[in-house]
């Protein structure tokens, strides 16, 4: 049953016609103010809430069903190096369509967006159930990601809608749980189904649930357009967006090919990654003199809030993907099945939940977000240096330690920089710079994933190659333990210590990458500044 149109928030907001300007100059003390309208009942609130976090709970069980999986699939196909595209190809997809679902819901409405985005997250996944092949496999992690970029940003673009500022720490802390609900069901979802029933079926399951969330979304969300005509869509930045996504497809190509598909001397990976930058100097120029609304305004970057507080997100989330995938490949190393292993990573999950909601009543009560912010950092960076730590032969327990504190600081870390980003401009900016934090997380997760990934797989593969070379069939041997774990319980007599220590070495050269990039996303959180968070349903215009 939908909320009643007379009851609902409509959210006012000017039009933007062709001449109207992206940033219009402002001094300090200049401030508008529109107060946009009785806010939304409880319930009414409840009921809309519940409706599009329901997709953020869908991201999250796909996200970490990914991630418990990804060996097995990867496994099935005979190649490892299929891992990092499993990922990336989904994150790639989110980094395409992320940055242009602010002006797009703008456009056509958060409830048409939203409806989109789920039907595309469900055909992806349809197609990776399906797949006969690696590129079927990963042509439908790029269909299910342009939808799941969807699921994941829009309802915060309705949130920023619906709820004052100073209490969307607390609303984020809720969509907090709902991810740390999904990931921390498929975690354990994801290899309970691999082990039962095959993964194909991790990945069907989720068609019928996101056809329900479908149904929410239709029946709950009637926030109307905030521009009615047709011809703003011309001034949507899809060069911009395109140019982005070609500069990272070359830079991932150049980085999942290095010592791993090619060797690090080849031609093509200078060049991959050569072309990857000029095509970013491209998108740069494009988004400073040719977009009329660009995806990732550079002149919003040049807040210093909202660069800093994108590079900590990029930074920690890069931290968070490569734990999240190479946990459960350490785990499995240890000789644990897909189940075992994704129940091992839950502490992660389990302590996002607990600090969500907690980081946003502190937000909402004292107003105040950047103490709280050097706390969390100071804490996720120490964490992330104790995963360095972690060793095969070594004490479980304290595995579940880090990853506990590892979540909770991450997710704190996600409300902080949010609630600093949105804080740092006006509100008809808000959807485009949340839209550019989710560019940087999507970003920050495929990098990350695919560092770790060219880590992993040099590390390793010259790790075996030390210590294996000269022995007869060894290369074949050798090709066998990188494309498939289960040659891990297959090996020939006396090879079992040896490639334990290579994979022990390989594991935590990817944590201590991660954790450099720790360390990067605390000097980037330390220039965030502390903004005014305002208790009521305005919009200003605020200049740093």
């Amino acid at each position: 049953m939908g909320i009643p149109s007379d009851n609902l928030v409509h959210v006012k907001s000017r039009a933007l016609s062709e001449e109207t300007p992206l940033l219009r100059e402002t001094s300090p003390s200049e401030c508008e103010e529109d107060i946009v309208g009785p806010e939304p009942s409880s319930a009414e609130l409840f009921l809309v809430i519940s409706s599009v976090y329901f997709g953020i709970f869908l991201g999250a069980l796909d996200g970490t069903i990914i991630a418990t999986l990804s060996a097995s699939i990867s496994t099935h196909f005979s190649s490892l190096t299929l891992l990092s595209w499993l990922v990336s190809a989904y994150l790639i997809a989110n980094a395409a369509s992320q940055p242009l679902l602010g002006r797009l819901t703008d456009i056509f409405t958060r409830q048409k967006g939203l409806i989109a985005c789920n039907i595309l997250f469900a055909i992806g996944n349809l197609v990776s159930g399906l797949a006969t092949s690696e590129g079927m496999m990963i042509f439908g992690r790029v269909i299910a990601g342009l939808g799941g970029g969807g699921l994941m940003a829009i309802p915060n673009f309705i949130a920023s809608d619906l709820v004052p500022l100073r209490k969307r720490g607390l609303i984020h802390g809720i969509s907090n749980i709902c991810f740390s609900t999904g990931a921390g069901l498929g975690s354990f979802l994801g290899g309970w189904i691999n082990d039962v029933w095959g993964w194909r079926w991790a990945f069907l399951i989720q068609v019928p649930l996101t056809m329900i969330s479908c149904i929410m979304v239709y029946l709950t969300v009637k926030i109307p357009a905030k521009k009615s005509s047709l011809s703003a869509l011309a001034r949507v930045d899809f060069l911009g967006a395109a140019t982005l996504i070609v500069s990272i497809v070359l830079l991932l190509f150049g980085l999942n090919s290095a010592g791993n598909i090619l060797p690090w001397n080849h031609p093509f990976i200078p060049i991959s990654i050569a072309l990857s930058l000029i095509i970013l100097m491209v998108f740069i120029y494009v988004e400073i003199y040719i977009a009329s609304e660009p995806i990732i305004p550079i002149k919003l970057l040049a807040i210093r809030t909202v660069a800093s507080a994108c590079l900590t997100t990029w930074f920690s989330t890069m931290v968070m993907y490569m734990v999240l995938f190479y946990l459960p490949i350490f785990f499995q190393v240890k000789g644990l099945s897909a189940t075992s292993s994704g129940i091992r990573i839950m502490p992660q999950f389990f302590g996002s939940t607990f600090t969500s909601v907690g980081c946003g009543i502190i937000i909402n009560a004292t107003g105040q977000y950047k103490r709280l912010l050097v706390i969390i950092l100071s804490l996720f960076f120490v964490t992330t240096g104790f995963l360095t730590t972690l060793s095969l032969d070594g004490n479980e327990w304290f595995i579940y330690i880090y990853e506990f504190i590892l979540g909770a600081t991450f997710s704190s870390l996600l409300t902080i920089t949010l609630i600093a980003t949105i804080s740092a401009v006006s509100h008809d900016h808000r959807a485009v710079v949340t839209s550019a934090v989710y560019a940087f997380r999507s970003t920050g997760a495929t990098i990350g994933v695919t560092i770790g990934s060219a880590v992993y797989q040099n590390v390793l593969l010259s790790g075996l190659h030390e210590r294996f070379d000269g022995i007869p069939g060894s290369a074949t041997e050798i090709e066998k333990i990188r494309n498939s774990l289960d040659e891990m319980f297959n090996l020939p007599p006396g090879w079992d210590v040896g490639v334990k220590a290579a994979f022990d070495v390989a594991l935590r050269s990817v944590f201590r990458v991660a954790f450099l990039c720790a360390i990067l996303a605390i000097v980037t959180g330390l220039f965030i500044r502390q903004h005014v968070l305002h208790a009521r349903l305005v919009r200003h215009d605020v200049n740093e």
